[in-house]
């Protein structure tokens, strides 16, 4: 059986990597590898590497191989990853350099802002923080009750408590992988434009990441006070309350900050498709080409960024202190 798992990963590092090689025949001329070839070639190495122990497959799942030629297989997935990467992305170092002079308006207002639209923008961006700081303290109770039903050293123990992380990860899951801009979309199109659909944007994606930092949090605590605790017959819920509550509370609250310092980075992204705050000033100020205005925004943004992350730093140096 662990060769045979072997051999389906490593037919699929040999999948990939003739995939890779076919799209850039292709690409670059047109040619066409069959479907029979892309799919029977990778068999060949699938069964002769773990034969012969140099199967990368084997090394990936915790089976070190006595030949190091493992390497050469590593070694070409990763190099034609990077050049397909170059060419999808179509990566022009010299329009780069030359080209630069297309930005010179815009530099000119970032680095001459107009300081008369100081107030309202001000206005904005106290919007911002506090549309920041609700849609985190709001996330909180969620986030911090469904992690313990996500933390698998918890939840392993019953068929149901399986079922219900699976349920609760894949979930979160989803939900993360969906940017808060388009969620942003979503809560316009719900509730209206304006900061409210920004917040509830910024709500749902945190209690997602939450999720996963807090029970990633809980599957590494010490399993020893929560054998003793339940050693005693202690109920789930007193386990989690004196076993496991004490170890989580200092990571949770430096999690919970630092999730609040995302949010004000997030929340003026999610301003430029309607949800509210300084992201919406700045979308705005971009379109009228109002290159000072939208450089006085940018210090602005850097400005509270700079102040939140000092804060953050500080507050867990004192919790790691403590």
């Amino acid at each position: 059986m662990q060769r045979l798992k072997h051999s389906v990963l490593e037919y699929g590092i040999w999948l990939y990597i003739l995939a890779c090689i076919a799209w850039l025949l292709f690409r670059l001329g047109e040619l066409h590898l069959p479907y029979y070839l892309l799919l029977g070639l990778p068999v060949v190495p699938a069964l002769l590497c773990p034969i012969f122990s140099v199967s990368l497959g084997a090394q990936l799942l915790g089976s070190p191989q006595p030949r190091k030629m493992w390497k050469i297989t590593a070694a070409i997935a990763i190099g034609i990853s990077l050049i397909l990467a170059w060419i999808i992305v179509e990566v022009r170092p010299l329009a780069f350099i030359t080209q630069a002079q297309n930005t010179a308006a815009i530099l000119g207002g970032i680095f001459n802002p107009n300081p008369a639209e100081l107030v309202p923008m001000l206005a904005a961006l106290v919007e911002t923080i506090y549309l920041a700081l609700l849609a985190t303290v709001l996330a909180i109770p969620f986030a911090f009750v469904l992690s313990f039903f996500a933390a698998k050293n918890l939840m392993f123990g019953s068929i149901y408590g399986r079922i219900a992380y699976i349920a609760i990860r894949t979930i979160s899951t989803i939900f993360r992988s969906i940017e808060a801009i388009v969620w942003a979309i979503i809560f316009c199109v719900w509730v209206g434009i304006g900061p409210f659909a920004g917040m509830l944007a910024l709500w749902i994606h945190s209690i997602a990441s939450l999720i996963k930092l807090f029970s990633e949090q809980i599957e590494n605590i010490d399993p020893g006070p929560v054998e003793a605790i339940k050693a005693t017959g202690a109920s789930t819920l007193q386990i989690w309350r004196y076993a496991v509550a004490p170890q989580i509370l200092a990571p949770y609250l430096a999690f919970t900050i630092y999730r609040w310092d995302i949010n004000v980075r997030m929340a003026t992204i999610v301003g430029f498709v309607g949800g509210g705050g300084i992201g919406l000033a700045l979308f705005q100020e971009q379109a009228m080409l109002a290159w000072r205005n939208v450089g006085l925004i940018m210090w602005l943004i850097a400005l509270v960024v700079w102040i939140m992350d000092m804060f953050s730093g500080y507050i867990r140096e004192k919790l790691v202190a403590n």
